[in-house]
């Protein structure tokens, strides 16, 4: 069994007047990561969006220090960005789509994924989203010390850094043992 994570694809990620955005890396892979969720949709696989959330006043989080307030709660930044949130609006009911408030850079830290996915029987995670060498790292990571099979579907990931991006790509598959999808 398998399932997809999609990782942070927001308005504060990847639009061009978001606050920690992609820019247009992210914007040249929209087509790709609605695409991608709609095959694994249909085939009512496990689809699950991993989303950064933020607290205004959460004046504790590490993250202070390092980027600009992004993702923040009830903002628009913290949407969906584009075809992907008309999507995920017209799937959300569906059982098999679920939603994940993360508060850390990796889907698994402090959340249930892993629960959620032991439970269906899931040994495979795609991953999607953005950024490739932050938060995809990060959950690719916990994901191989998990146990879990790792598939990166490269034309769906993108980063701020195209050095990092680059260096991320190898280390999924030279270090996690994950199969990179061109």
């Amino acid at each position: 069994m398998k399932a997809l994570i999609s990782i942070d694809y927001t308005n504060d990620f990847v639009a061009t007047e978001g606050a920690l955005t992609t820019g247009s890396a992210g914007q040249a892979i929209e087509q790709a990561v609605v695409e991608v969720t709609k095959i694994f949709t249909k085939n009512n696989d496990f689809v699950v969006y991993a989303i950064d959330r933020h607290e205004q006043q959460d004046q504790y989080h590490p993250e202070n220090t390092l980027f600009p307030p992004h993702n923040i709660a009830g903002t628009t930044g913290r949407k969906l960005y584009g075809e992907l949130a008309d999507f995920y609006e017209k799937t959300c009911e569906q059982p098999n789509v679920y939603w994940i408030d993360k508060r850390h850079y990796s889907a698994f830290s402090g959340t249930d994924l892993d629960i959620r996915l032991r439970e269906r029987n899931i040994t495979e995670v795609h991953l999607i989203g953005v950024c490739t060498d932050i938060c995809v790292l990060h959950t690719a990571v916990d994901a191989y010390n998990l146990g879990y099979k790792i598939v990166i579907q490269k034309h769906a990931v993108a980063s701020f850094d195209p050095v990092g991006h680059e260096w991320a790509l190898n280390h999924f598959q030279q270090t996690l043992g994950a199969e990179i999808i061109e």
